[in-house]
């Protein structure tokens, strides 16, 4: 079985993510980013990798995943949000019904918070009360915390995730 690590990466946190993926898959996995594929044919497992924008995957990631069908897929994925917030959930959710839409098995998945991008905190910073991203104290908190992520316990329980995943799929 031929396998694959592709990632989507605005800040660095999804490839920081995909590289733990990356050291426990077989021997002879490729890896890349999105900007570096075109085909997805010839793999039969897939550890597919994206930010999280607007509850979905990213721009660059979404026209990847219509690429992919009838693979072995592993999902994994990073966001500003809380991991176990309705955000992150949703955006999963979303995530994993475009791929089984085009007839992928979902192995495993992984989701974790990771640093924001210092701009867009300072965007939002300027924004009214009444605007969805309006810098309260939780909002603020919640953009400290994604600021230590990934971490090195988020990056060993994806690597265990995909371990796992791998382990049973026999890649």
């Amino acid at each position: 079985m031929k396998s694959l690590v592709v990632y989507s990466s605005k800040t660095g946190n999804t490839k920081k993510v995909a590289e733990a993926i990356y050291k426990v898959m077989p021997v002879g996995t490729d890896f890349c980013s999105v900007d570096e594929i075109d085909s997805f044919d010839k793999y039969d497992f897939i550890a597919f990798g994206c930010w999280i924008d607007k509850k979905t995957a990213d721009k660059k990631a979404l026209k990847k995943i219509d690429g992919i069908k009838n693979k072995e897929v592993g999902i994994f994925a990073t966001l500003g949000a809380y991991p176990d917030s309705q955000h992150a959930i949703e955006a999963m959710d979303s995530i994993r019904k475009l791929f089984i839409e085009n007839q992928n098995k979902i192995a495993t998945e992984f989701i974790c918070q990771g640093r924001i991008d210092p701009a867009i905190t300072e965007r939002f910073k300027k924004l009214p009360a009444d605007h969805s991203h309006f810098m309260s104290p939780e909002k603020i908190k919640m953009h400290e915390d994604a600021y230590k992520h990934p971490d090195v316990v988020d990056l060993k329980n994806a690597s265990e995730a995909f371990q796992e995943a791998i382990e049973k799929c026999k890649v």
